[in-house]
């Protein structure tokens, strides 16, 4: 099975404390240098997301998007 291009996987270990720690990949592909402050996003039904900084605004109006009928 090909990977589609832009697509990335990477697994990680939470440790004793909760922390994860980035691959070196994934930092060097999404520009992540030390000191960045990230954002998590959770959603019970669709998980848990890390994205990139340039795409937050758009990406958190897109999870926290709500309707008149949800409230």
């Amino acid at each position: 099975m090909a990977i589609p291009k832009g697509k990335y996987a990477w697994t990680v270990t939470v440790g004793e404390k909760g922390q994860i720690v980035i691959p070196k990949q994934a930092r060097e592909v999404f520009d992540i240098k030390p000191g960045d402050s990230l954002v998590l996003l959770g959603d019970i039904k669709r998980g848990l997301a890390i994205p990139p900084k340039a795409m937050f605004a758009a990406f958190s109006h897109a999870v926290f998007e709500t309707t008149e009928e949800n409230g």
